[in-house]
């Protein structure tokens, strides 16, 4: 399915990304949209520059498909729920968006706040895509869900979200760098240590909560649950990476890839819960007239 296709290159995306930041390579290619004005560098080619120019390639490969989504669910608007066209039409904003600000982060020469809205905004794109997929995809809930049920998953994307965003900064800062060379921006550090804490704790009774409390629906619980072990894994590569005081790259591209793979399976139970809170066959067109 396409939209399962886009959660996948969307989070290749955001380590695609992450990988170039570590090797520095955010400027790899001095100009935009093009690399050293030619679609493919032949010339210039190492691995910095192909890091950043694959980095381009898969962004508008995305958007192409983000593009082919918004077209397809126009056309079959009668067949098709209503949501789809107003979901897909925000993640080509959101495309957009990053594409400007990729743009930026290049003519700004790597301004902070411009990278941690670019990274900011990938992470979005996760989130909204692997909510669109699972309201599109797999087996209609089985029972409905307790009202209280529906802001937990909320209030947990947001906190992990707004954790995310911190860590950004800080790293488009280098703040751990800089704190261990020269004592300098560890208030950032503690910052997203102290948020990383109300952040896993909320996926943490997130989960308690759909195995204890939610027996009607299995994708929930293991969503949940899914998340929680990513927390786990991501706090563990946390403590590692500080130890390592960045000296393994190899870390801290895996600290972005578990970021953004918990974004997408918060996402998908976000969708999974509006899907239950609201049945398919009240989202469909009945006629189009």
């Amino acid at each position: 399915m396409l939209t399962t296709h886009l959660v996948i290159a969307l989070v290749a995306l955001v380590v695609i990304g992450g990988a170039t930041r570590v090797m520095e390579a955010g400027l790899a290619c001095p100009d935009w949209p093009l690399c050293y004005g030619a679609f493919l560098p032949g010339r210039q080619m190492n691995m910095q520059v192909f890091l950043e120019w694959f980095h381009r390639l898969d962004a508008f490969l995305v958007g192409l498909a983000l593009l082919s989504l918004l077209a397809l669910s126009l056309w079959g608007r009668c067949k098709l729920p209503s949501w789809l066209p107003w979901v897909s039409g925000l993640a080509v904003g959101l495309v957009v968006l990053q594409g400007i600000l990729g743009a930026l982060t290049v003519t700004g020469l790597l301004a902070s706040s411009t990278v941690t809205a670019h990274l900011a905004t990938a992470l979005l794109l996760v989130l909204v895509i692997s909510a669109l997929d699972q309201g599109l995809a797999g087996e209609e809930p089985s029972g409905p869900l307790p009202p209280w049920w529906f802001p937990l998953p909320v209030i947990s994307t947001a906190l992990v979200l707004t954790q995310c965003v911190i860590g950004a900064s800080m790293a488009s800062q280098w703040a751990v760098d800089q704190c261990f060379s020269s004592g300098e921006l560890c208030g950032w550090v503690l910052r997203h240590r102290q948020f990383a804490g109300a952040a896993s704790l909320s996926v943490f009774a997130l989960a308690v909560s759909a195995v204890l409390l939610i027996r009607s629906d299995v994708p929930i619980r293991a969503l949940a649950l899914s998340a929680a072990a990513l927390v786990a894994f991501q706090v563990t590569l946390g403590v590692l990476t500080l130890r390592a005081q960045l000296h393994l790259p190899s870390l801290t591209i895996a600290h972005q890839l578990v970021a953004a793979l918990l974004m997408a399976h918060l996402g998908a139970l976000c969708g999974r819960t509006l899907r239950a809170w609201r049945p398919a066959s009240s989202s469909m067109e009945v006629s189009c007239g």
